[in-house]
């Protein structure tokens, strides 16, 4: 299981420590709960001890970044913390998207409204759409966060780059193709995430599976990444040359699932590609030594271990301390869900893009606010039991407590107990 985070009397970091050794502190008095998520103790009077090297590595992705803290003991690597960032790019593009049909209906009725201003706006060097600046400052924010509850001396980050042009157009060349890298390994793992890592035609999983074109070669089927797929050996041999429609006659669902994801965007690898260096940059930032590796050696260093994919474990196998790093069975990662912090919008609009609520919110309700994680016992009624979770308010003082199916609703303000303030994160 996770270490246990240790502050002093003072705040500074100290090594974590096992869960059994927190909660003899916390039963002794000795310590305090500093904070629930992630959980960190702090101690009512030692100052200062002993610290060990710990590093932090990052795994970014385009939906998932995996966060993994690596302890250097006496007896090698070990993963001490792990984490999986989820990001909400795509409900910021989407709310965007939103935003803008609403203006431009507005202005197109000429109704009374302040003119477009976009034109207007100069964008800063370095500036990124706010659905990519998002992925950014996620990671960022849990680097500012893990620094102040770890005694952390280092950071691994790694670095993949997807070459769209290449994935797209296989046989560009010369003057027409000036990006420098070709495809290689980072064909494969693209083919690996679009696909899920099972085969096609039949879904099998953890088997070796084969590079498999979708309209084969012999009749005129191309290198190009929409027309790629993955397949286990037997699917491979037993389509041959036949056309998918014909192979997959009596499997209509699966024919159209191929189809729709054979022809994806490339969005995710774009994403990849543009947040880069600005995640880089923003790390750089913290004043520690920092060392960037390829895809290709993370998954290296996964597979020669026998590591399952996952985003914090390959995290931990970033760069060359990855090579030896030890995870233990028993980790289970935090599952950190990005939500935001509100709105600044100060009214809600209808269908048409006029008001639908006042302009006046109330943001906090009888002390809590949402995004709050609370916990209530309720001692009466219908719903009588113990419910945490984080926190919708509602301004007649009956609270959602909780998230998707687990989300349990109408609970009075009376019963709930606040845990921690809303930081913006969802966990699990």
């Amino acid at each position: 299981m996770q270490r246990v985070f240790v502050l002093d009397h003072n705040k500074q970091p100290l090594m974590p420590c096992h869960p059994a050794r927190a909660r003899k502190l916390l039963k002794k008095g000795k310590a305090a709960v500093y904070r629930r998520y992630p959980f960190a103790i702090i101690m009512t009077h030692r100052v200062g001890g002993d610290l060990q090297t710990v590093e932090i590595k990052f795994d970014p992705g385009s939906r998932t970044t995996g966060i993994a803290l690596v302890g250097d003991f006496d007896r090698g690597k070990e993963v001490i913390w792990a984490g999986n960032l989820n990001h909400r790019g795509h409900q910021i593009k989407s709310n965007l998207n939103s935003r803008r049909a609403i203006r431009r209906a507005r202005r197109n009725r000429k109704t009374r409204y302040r003119q477009a201003r976009f034109n207007n706006r100069r964008r800063p060097k370095g500036w990124l759409p706010p659905s990519l600046r998002s992925r950014v400052d996620n990671t960022k924010n849990w680097m500012h966060k893990l620094a102040r509850l770890a005694p952390l001396t280092q950071i691994a980050v790694e670095t993949v780059r997807f070459d769209t042009q290449k994935l797209q157009k296989p046989e560009i060349s010369g003057v027409e193709y000036q990006q420098g890298e070709l495809a290689g390994y980072e064909l494969r793992e693209y083919l690996l995430e679009k696909w899920g890592r099972e085969c096609a035609y039949c879904g099998a999983k953890n088997i070796p599976l084969e590079i498999e074109h979708i309209q084969a070669r012999s009749k005129g089927g191309s290198d190009r990444v929409s027309n790629l797929t993955l397949a286990c050996t037997p699917c491979n041999i037993d389509k041959g040359n036949k056309d998918i429609k014909e192979f997959l006659s009596l499997k209509p669902k699966r024919l159209k699932k191929i189809q729709a994801t054979a022809t994806a965007p490339l969005k995710d690898a774009a994403a990849v590609n543009a947040t880069r260096y600005a995640t880089g940059n923003v790390l750089k930032c913290f004043s520690l030594p920092i060392t960037f590796s390829s895809g290709g050696r993370t998954k290296f260093n996964r597979v020669k271990l026998g590591y399952l994919k996952d985003h914090w474990i390959d995290a931990a196998c970033v760069g060359e301390s990855g090579s030896q790093v030890v995870i233990p069975k028993a980790i289970t990662p935090l599952i950190i869900t990005s939500k935001g912090r509100g709105s600044r919008q100060k009214c809600r609009m209808n269908q048409y893009g006029f008001p639908r609520t006042g302009p006046k919110k109330q943001k906090q309700v009888k002390g809590f606010q949402t995004g709050d994680i609370v916990k209530a016992i309720v001692t009466k009624g219908k719903k009588i039991g113990t419910y945490i979770g984080r926190v919708v308010v509602r301004s007649r003082g009956s609270f959602d407590i909780g998230s998707g199916e687990k989300k349990v609703g109408s609970i009075s303000y009376k019963y709930c107990q606040l845990l921690q303030r809303a930081d913006g994160y969802e966990y699990t």
